[in-house]
C-alpha cells in the first residue's frame, strides 16, 4: 500500500513539474523526493521549483564531475559543459602544483581538480560574497584557500609567477545578450557571474593582462568561453604574451581556450639567472 501512495505522489509531482516546463521533471521528482525531510518540505520545495527556481538552489547542491557542489540561492550553478574546463586543465597539472581558481563561483573546478589530481596547492577567489561562502564549504576541506575580491587583488603576493595553472571560468555572455538567457539563470543567479561586458570579453581581458605576473614559465591560463567568441580570445592572449591554443567538445558545446606563458623569464638586460 504505501508503494503505491508513493508512486501516486511521484505521478502527482512529476506531472506538475512538466505542466511547468521541466523538460527532466522524472529525474527532478526524484531528487526532491530523495532530498525533503518531510511532507511540508516536500510540498515546499515542489511549489519553488513549479514557480521557475532551479533546482539545485532548492536541494541545496549541484552534480560537477561526478561530486556533489553546494550552492545556495542567488550564486551560479556550475554547468556541464564546465566540466570540460576541468577535463583540459588536469590534462596539464600534477600533484603538488599551485592551482588559481579566479571567478571560482562555488568553487566547483577546484574541487573538481582537487578530487582528480590529489593534493594541490589550490587558492580561489570571487567578488561575490554568496559565491565565497559556497566555494568555502566546497575546497578548504581539501586544504584550499578561498579568497573574496577582485580577480587577483586578495591573492597572496608570494604567488607571483608560481602559479602553475591559472582557471578563470569567468562571465563572458555580452551585456545586451543577457535577457536572452534561460529564466533560471537571468532572474535567480548574480548577474556578476553572467555580464561580461559590452562584448563579453571584459573580464577575461582583465585575467589575461595580469596573468604572466603570476603565472610560472610554461604554466597556463584556462578559461572558458564560447565558439563565438573563441578567436577574439586567442588574439586577446595573443596580445599580451601567451601562446594561445583552442579546444572544442560539441557534445557539451563547450570551448575552452589555452594560454601558455612561454618557459623563459622575460629579459632583463643582464646574464643572471
Amino acid at each position: 500500500m504505501n508503494f503505491n501512495i508513493y508512486d501516486e505522489r511521484e505521478k502527482s509531482i512529476i506531472t506538475r513539474l512538466r505542466s511547468a516546463g521541466c523538460v527532466f521533471a522524472e529525474d527532478e521528482t526524484r531528487l526532491l523526493l530523495s532530498e525533503a525531510r518531510t511532507p511540508a518540505a516536500l510540498a515546499a520545495m515542489v511549489d519553488r521549483r513549479a514557480a521557475g527556481f532551479p533546482l539545485e538552489h532548492i536541494i541545496g547542491w549541484a552534480d560537477f564531475c561526478d561530486i556533489r557542489i553546494a550552492v545556495e540561492p542567488g550564486v551560479f550553478i556550475p554547468r556541464r559543459r564546465t566540466e570540460f574546463l576541468v577535463h583540459k586543465a588536469a590534462a596539464f597539472a600534477k600533484p603538488g602544483d599551485i592551482i588559481v581558481d579566479l571567478c571560482c563561483g562555488t568553487g566547483a573546478v577546484g574541487a573538481a581538480l582537487a578530487s582528480t589530481l590529489g593534493w594541490i596547492e589550490l587558492y580561489a577567489t570571487d567578488i561575490d560574497p554568496a559565491s565565497v561562502r559556497c566555494a568555502r564549504r566546497n575546497i578548504t576541506f581539501d586544504g584550499g584557500h578561498v579568497y573574496e575580491g577582485d580577480l587577483y587583488e586578495p591573492l597572496p603576493i608570494k604567488l607571483r609567477s608560481r602559479v602553475n595553472i591559472l582557471i578563470a571560468n569567468a562571465p563572458y555572455v555580452p551585456t545586451e545578450l543577457i535577457g536572452l538567457l534561460p529564466q533560471e539563470a537571468r532572474v535567480h543567479e548574480a548577474l556578476v557571474a553572467l555580464d561580461g561586458g559590452a562584448d563579453g570579453l571584459a573580464v577575461h581581458r582583465r585575467v589575461a593582462i595580469e596573468a604572466l605576473h603570476w603565472l610560472a614559465p610554461g604554466g597556463y591560463l584556462l578559461v572558458e568561453t564560447s565558439k563565438r567568441q573563441a578567436l577574439q580570445t586567442v588574439d586577446l592572449f595573443a596580445q599580451y604574451g601567451l601562446i594561445p591554443q583552442v579546444e572544442y567538445y560539441d557534445e557539451l558545446d563547450a570551448t575552452v581556450i589555452i594560454g601558455t606563458r612561454p618557459d623563459l623569464q622575460p629579459s632583463t638586460g643582464n646574464c643572471n639567472k
